[in-house]
């Protein structure tokens, strides 16, 4: 069976997808996770500390993601072109991800601070959530250098493969902000082996 905690972002984040953040309402979170309502409050202390926790779940799923792709078959190349397409197809298919990498949130999504908040909650895991959120520039910074650790590289930031690894990154962002015409997905991975192709990394 799923934890209370899991159960509540997953029905939050079902919540979002069909109605604004300011619509969603506490009692039909806890209503369809099938927990009650003291047990929401108890995990996340407020509707703001509920938003929060969702937002960083998607945040640590998105760099998950990111692990997943660098730990694919194939070389250098082949890596960060599974990591662009991942940052597109995440951003496409999860608001709340897209936001985060773009700074774009909208009215229908939190309006949070990423700022860090007080948090006396005794939940490890609401404590972690209360903490800062991270800008679009640091989702950035940590993507290149999980590429970078994968791939190797020196010095600050990783030297040339750093800079390679946060091009990569920005360029899948800029078909998410200006999606690729023909191809989709395909288009993205041809973008990505070209740019890589003429700085070497063939």
């Amino acid at each position: 069976m799923m934890p209370a905690r899991e159960s509540l972002l997953d029905a939050a984040y079902a919540a979002v997808a069909r109605r604004p953040w300011a619509a969603v309402r506490m009692v039909d979170v806890a209503a369809t996770a099938g927990v009650s309502r003291q047990t929401l409050y108890n995990e996340f202390g407020s509707k703001e500390g509920l938003a929060r926790a969702l937002v960083r779940r998607e945040a640590d799923g998105y760099l998950a993601g990111v692990e997943r792709a660098l730990g694919v078959q194939g070389d250098a190349r082949e890596r960060l072109v599974a990591v662009a397409e991942w940052t597109v197809a995440a951003a496409r298919g999860n608001a709340v991800v897209r936001a985060l990498l773009t700074g774009c949130w909208g009215a229908r999504l939190p309006s949070l601070s990423l700022a860090a908040v007080a948090s006396s909650s005794a939940v490890p895991a609401q404590r972690r959530a209360d903490g800062a959120l991270p800008s679009p520039g640091e989702l950035v910074r940590a993507v290149r250098d999980r590429a970078v650790a994968v791939l190797g590289g020196g010095g600050g930031g990783g030297g040339e493969v750093g800079l390679i690894c946060e091009v990569v990154v920005r360029l899948a962002l800029s078909c998410v902000a200006a999606p690729p015409g023909e191809g989709g997905g395909g288009a993205v991975a041809e973008l990505v082996r070209g740019a890589l192709y003429r700085q070497g990394l063939a």
